[in-house]
């Protein structure tokens, strides 16, 4: 889950603490409130939720991590995650990056048709890192520490991904954009994000027992995508909640002698992506 290099030169500025990603200030429509059985209410067909919600499970992703590090002194910035070599800070400039990318994205429109989907575009992403990711993981450590404080990641992040949420909202669900190589509908192009904040929430957490967990509609996109990456014919096994079927199939967590007698072959395919 190697994004393309942020555009931006990391600077030194402190942040303003305590800067959340509210969706009443971002131009973002409210999550649905989920109901009793954890799912939130679909709208009517005519709705102009329907049409505008395809970016409110990436509004609720970045506003998780928002969430976790707005308020997070440089002290806890430094804390581990489960992205090795990378503290919090490091790896919220990672996600900074794709932040950076659905800027660019979503304002250069591209020609149809798709190349990708939302689960396809994965599967040009190794299970297992290699020489690329090292490389790009020493890159984003050595671009956090040119901050005069870990801080300073955070409000960069705090004007990043409002923006890039807003140009989601706006952008034209029949359209396509171009990013990494590929070329996909918006919708997907969305759905990739989300996935990946959703992963990192939970990398960037590891060390931080009392943080938000990332919200219901964020978690059912990435859930969607790691259930296409394992195709029709494979079930993850029913014990796994939605967060410990995240971990595994990332590889963030080993696949325990149950799981690999419940998953038979298909534990060969495990990590799904990286």
């Amino acid at each position: 889950m190697t994004p393309e290099r942020p555009s931006g030169s990391p600077g030194p500025s402190e942040p303003e603490r305590g800067r959340g990603s509210d969706p009443a200030e971002s131009g973002v429509a409210p999550a649905p409130v989920a109901t009793a059985g954890g799912h939130p209410p679909d709208p009517p067909p005519d709705s102009p939720a329907t049409s505008a919600r395809h970016h409110i499970p990436l509004a609720q992703a970045y506003d998780g991590i928002t969430r976790v590090v707005a308020d997070l002194d440089d002290a806890d910035l430094q804390r581990p995650t489960r992205c090795r070599g990378w503290l919090v800070a490091d790896l919220l400039l990672h996600v900074l990056g794709d932040a950076q990318r659905a800027l660019v994205a979503l304002a250069s429109p591209a020609d149809g048709p798709a190349t990708v989907d939302d689960v396809s575009y994965w599967r040009g992403f190794p299970g297992e890192a290699d020489d690329s990711a090292a490389r790009h993981a020493w890159w984003v450590r050595r671009s956090a520490a040119a901050f005069e404080r870990p801080s300073g990641v955070v409000r960069l992040w705090c004007d990043t991904a409002p923006a890039a949420v807003r140009a989601a909202g706006r952008a034209d669900p029949d359209g396509f954009v171009s990013t990494q190589g590929h070329v996909l509908r918006v919708p997907d192009f969305l759905a990739t994000l989300t996935t990946e904040a959703v992963v990192h929430h939970l990398d960037l957490v590891l060390d931080l027992p009392d943080a938000p967990r990332p919200g219901v509609l964020a978690v059912r996109v990435a859930v969607t995508t790691m259930d296409g990456l394992l195709s029709d014919d494979a079930v993850r096994p029913a014990g796994w909640s939605d967060e410990e079927f995240l971990l595994k199939a990332t590889g963030r967590l080993p696949l325990t002698d149950r799981d690999r007698l419940e998953l038979g072959e298909v534990a060969g395919w495990f990590p799904l992506l990286g």
